[in-house]
């Protein structure tokens, strides 16, 4: 049977005068109503409500719908109401009364109007009869049936003419009669045409009535859904108003398209709420005693602070101290849930639905009490003193603007915005409220908020700034869309003035910062931003410095980058934001090695001050270093970690990133030429500047890989000789020289080699020295072959393991080339087993058809069988075992002694483990085991 002779429609069962027959209901038959398209990731719970539709019309069935408040009860409600409906059942329905007492049975009366109101039914009017006399004239008479049998014998009459669905809103604000006479009928729907559905908030009074019935819970919304129900409902949000948000809306439907926006001008500070919200949320805060008022309003103001500071603050603004029983009250009412020390709202947006229509007057005495009471904390002290000020005050603006860097170190980069917008207002000098703003609108601008920092760069341009600074704020207020010299002289740095004084210094390198990134491209503007940041030398070490002069620098300052960036014992006094830019910094300057621990620093420096929302960017980070390194298991492993969900816009960023990323790396692992779809792209390149570097040499690697040498070669020597390209090419040096020497143009590219040698030796501190002296020895001729490869292995290769790999595989070829067929296969195991922990599959392929056409016994497996996962694969337990003690520093003797072996044994085991692992020495054993550790 085909799916449209299987799908019998509800109208032709409502249709039968009888027992309504089995019929079949399509999902679709749900979710196409109106009301269902409009719900977002309730994909499972229309399924469920499918289900109990078709289940109320064969026989019977009742479901319960239980969520909190705003969780789009009514909505589902709704759509199975327009289902029903559409299918010929008959709706009867009613809804309970929030915030005033409900008549007695009037619940009843809405839910049977529409059957009293209309004509008895034909085959039994008995029951119905006697129910209107006893709802509508509330003199029983005769009756003497009690009155949950009057209505389940009406409803049972007028189902036997039509299919009914009873839709039961808010059950639990129903008067106590109804409600129980509605549970009744849910008991008893089975044999019946006749489908029950009742949507209520967990009330534990009113849920024990409907206990046994089948449930159906909604919960909040992922933060996926919650993004998709945001951009189609309230469509033009910025990344940051969408993080605040997603953030307070939790998952709520209601809070998610009712919670205002935060503005500039609120001030005091008030979380943000609606009427409908605070009547969903807290319909009784306004009823509590002055007393519990107030303990809310404190908490809701400084939602970490703990109970005895909450109840201090709360004493002071009425002069009464609340007892415990204000904790009990706003309990009960379901507002507060007291956790050990502390108190916290039920629901992120119940802070502002308790406090919602609070006066201005009533706010600056709460926030004055806080900063009493809050003597040990300097930043919310002085943010609350600022809250609680009227008009302009010096002295409070200059402790705002001081200590708005230790809310950045705390990881609270909107609040520091806040605070220095709070002090702007508050400054009497319009050089101070221009610098405060300026100040501000940078940090919005950094945190994605450009709508803000436009905003606030608007408000700078009107008071002075000095000629950098004035720049700086048009820059940041867009001013620079216009066409002309005005609008060039914004971006093109020979037209900047020197920057006189520290303020103006101060600017210079703000403006460096925002500017490279959008003349990395052109070569005149990027010499005149480099000329510009030469005439700083006292700042010549600051991370916006290195990392602009990184930007439009390319190779040709790279060594200079290298050489500023600061030493590793250095680099604990500065910020997170300061690390990421000079790993950015180091990366484009060729120094992946020093980026992968910069990015890892600043990893431990989030972890430790819990900014878990910076890790994804970092995990990511580190991952194009590990690309780019040729570590391409740890490079996969660090794009999954960096690939979570999508909470905002931000973040979705970041998730296209990670997938390009990941598809570059199984390229490069396979040699296959990776598929880069353009939206995907431009998504990446919010997120890694520099991705289509990456993309076009990680694509003509990866054809290297696969043994395309021709196009491989073609596309790196491109990219190689493109003055205008980053370090980012020069990575890929070494592939390019075993392409080049595949395709017979080793002349050609030993010259362009020799050149970038050149460079090299003019400025020491280059970070490419390990690459060319690889790539050097791989295009060697015979007469120097050994100096060559001499200078190659008597560089420090140990956190390079896909150079030291490269190098052996070229040595162990020059080897067999000589007839030193032992030392060769020795040499070419050892690099076929550093490729393989390396993941680079492809390249471990072909290595290992050489070794088998030259009659060599591998074990190494290829890529069309099953690989080895680990260094766990590669060895036996007992090679293991040998292979941790080894690394322990044992000697073969002392090991021997452990395992019960002989010394001469131990050393046959480690002459097998050494090359599988691609090792040579008894220290290098602790980076690759570390491997185990990490699993």
């Amino acid at each position: 049977m085909n799916a449209a002779a299987g799908a019998v429609s509800l109208s032709a069962s409502a249709q039968q005068d009888a027992v309504p027959t089995p019929v079949s209901l399509s999902v679709a038959a749900v979710r196409e109503r109106p009301t269902a398209a409009r719900l977002i990731g309730r994909d499972s719970e229309l399924r469920a409500m499918e289900m109990f539709l078709r289940q109320g019309l064969v026989g019977g069935a009742a479901r319960t719908v239980y969520g909190t408040a705003g969780s789009g009860k009514s909505e589902l409600l709704e759509a199975g109401v327009e289902a029903a409906a559409g299918a010929g059942l008959r709706v009867l329905r009613c809804a309970g009364v929030r915030g005033a007492d409900p008549g007695p049975r009037s619940g009843l009366l809405q839910l049977m109007w529409p059957l009293l109101d209309g004509p008895l039914p034909a085959c039994d009017p008995g029951p119905l009869r006697d129910l209107e006399e006893l709802l509508l004239d509330s003199a029983p008479g005769a009756v003497t049936a009690p009155l949950p049998f009057l209505v389940l014998g009406a409803l049972e009459s007028a189902a036997a003419e039509q299919p009914l669905l009873l839709a039961v809103d808010d059950f639990d604000a129903l008067d106590a009669a109804s409600a129980t006479v509605l549970a009744f009928v849910a008991r008893r729907t089975a044999g019946r045409p006749l489908a029950v559905l009742i949507a209520a908030r967990p009330d534990p009074g009113r849920r024990t009535l409907l206990t046994g019935l089948p449930e159906l819970p909604l919960g909040p919304l992922s933060l996926a859904h919650s993004a998709e129900l945001l951009a189609l409902r309230r469509p033009g949000c910025d990344p940051l108003a969408e993080r605040e948000l997603l953030a307070t809306a939790a998952g709520n439907p209601l809070a998610l398209l009712e919670l205002p926006a935060r503005t500039a001008e609120s001030v005091p500070d008030l979380p943000p709420s609606s009427d409908r919200l605070a009547a969903a949320l807290a319909p009784g805060a306004a009823l509590l005693p002055a007393g519990t008022r107030d303990l809310l309003l404190v908490t809701a103001l400084h939602p970490d602070g703990e109970l005895p500071l909450l109840m201090s603050a709360a004493a002071r603004i009425g002069g009464t101290a609340p007892g415990y029983e204000a904790v009990e009250q706003a309990e009960r009412e379901g507002l507060l849930v007291c956790e050990g020390t502390g108190l916290r709202f039920t629901h992120p947006a119940t802070a502002g639905a308790a406090v919602h229509g609070v006066g201005p007057a009533r706010c600056r005495a709460a926030h004055a009490a806080l900063a009493e009471v809050l003597e040990r904390d300097p930043v919310r002290r002085a943010w609350h003193s600022a809250q609680a000020a009227e008009g302009t005050e010096a002295g409070l603006a200059a402790r705002l603007e001081a200590v708005h860097g230790d809310a950045l170190e705390r990881g609270e980069p909107l609040t520091a915005v806040r605070m220095l917008r709070r002090a702007a207002d508050l400054y009497p000098a319009p050089e101070d409220q221009g610098r405060c703003a300026l100040l501000a609108a940078r940090l919005a601008h950094d945190l994605g908020s450009r709508r803000m920092a436009r905003m606030l760069a608007r408000r700078a341009l009107r008071h002075p700034l000095g000629p950098l600074g004035t720049l700086c704020a048009r820059l940041l207020a867009g001013q620079n869309a216009g066409d002309g010299d005005e609008r060039r002289s914004l971006t093109d740095p020979a037209d900047w003035p020197a920057p006189d004084g520290s303020r103006e210094m101060e600017h210079a390198l703000e403006l460096a910062r925002l500017t490279a990134p959008g003349i990395a491209g052109d070569v005149r503007r990027s010499e005149a931003l480099l000329a510009f940041l030469d005439h700083m030398p006292g700042q010549a070490a600051d991370p916006r410095l290195v990392h602009a002069m990184a930007i439009v620098g390319g190779t040709r300052r790279a060594g200079t980058v290298v050489a500023r960036l600061p030493a590793t014992a250095d680099t604990h006094l500065l910020p997170v934001h300061d690390l990421e830019r000079l790993g950015e910094a180091a990366l484009l300057a060729g120094a992946a090695l020093r980026a992968l621990d910069l990015y890892r620093q600043a990893e431990h420096r989030c972890r430790s001050r819990g900014l878990d929302d910076r890790l994804p960017q970092l995990w990511l980070r580190q991952g194009v270093a590990h690309l780019l390194m040729g570590d391409w298991g740890q490079a996969g492993r660090s794009f999954t970690r960096g690939d979570g969900p999508a909470p905002h816009r931000g973040q979705k960023q970041l998730t296209s990133a990670a997938s390009l990323l990941r598809r570059l790396v199984r390229a490069l692992q396979t040699g296959t030429v990776p598929s880069v779809d353009t939206a995907e792209l431009a998504a990446a390149r919010l997120s890694v500047r520099f991705i289509d570097d990456v993309v076009a040499v990680a694509t003509a690697w990866a054809r290297v890989e696969g043994g395309d040498f021709a196009e491989g070669h073609a596309g790196l020597l491109a990219l190689l000789t493109d003055p205008g390209r980053t370090a980012v090419p020069r990575y890929a040096l070494v592939p390019f020289a075993e392409a080049a020497d595949a395709v017979g143009t080793g002349p050609q590219a030993r010259a362009l080699l020799n050149r970038l040698t050149a460079e090299t030796e003019a400025d020491r501190t280059s970070p490419m020295a390990a690459e060319l002296a690889v790539a050097g020895a791989v295009l060697s001729c015979e007469q120097d072959a050994d100096d060559r490869y001499g200078q190659a292995f008597a560089m420090d290769l140990s956190r390079r393991p896909f150079l030291a790999a490269s190098l052996r595989l070229a040595h162990g070829r020059l080897l067999r080339r000589r007839r030193e067929v032992t030392d060769s296969r020795v040499t070419l195991r050892q690099a076929t087993a550093a490729f393989t922990v390396a993941d680079a599959q492809a390249r471990v392929a072909r290595i290992t058809a050489e070794l088998r056409a030259g009659g060599a016994r591998t074990e190494t497996v290829t890529s069309g069988e099953a690989r080895p996962a680990s260094v766990r694969d590669l060895l036996s337990a007992q090679e293991l075992r040998i292979a941790q003690l080894a690394a322990r520093g044992l000697s073969n003797r002392a090991i021997g002694e452990e395992l019960g072996l002989a010394p001469r044994t131990i050393g046959a085991y480690l002459y097998r483990i050494f090359p599988r692992l691609g090792v040579t020495a008894r220290t290098q054993l602790v980076a690759v085991l570390r491997e185990l550790r990490d699993d």
